[in-house]
């Protein structure tokens, strides 16, 4: 049986959802595919990008 902790670590260990990630930056799917791709399972630096494309 799984717990709680270990359900978010492992929701946060990956690549995000292109769907959530759009939404998130209010950025178009494509876009976050694109970012989704390039930097894979480094959410800080996908933050980061998907913060300057949607300003």
């Amino acid at each position: 049986m799984t717990n709680d902790k270990s359900k978010k670590a492992a929701a946060t260990d990956g690549p995000y959802d292109v769907i959530y990630f759009a939404k998130k930056h209010r950025i178009s799917n494509e876009d976050a595919r694109d970012i989704i791709e390039k930097y894979g399972a480094d959410r800080k630096e996908a933050d980061k990008v998907g913060r300057r494309i949607s300003v």
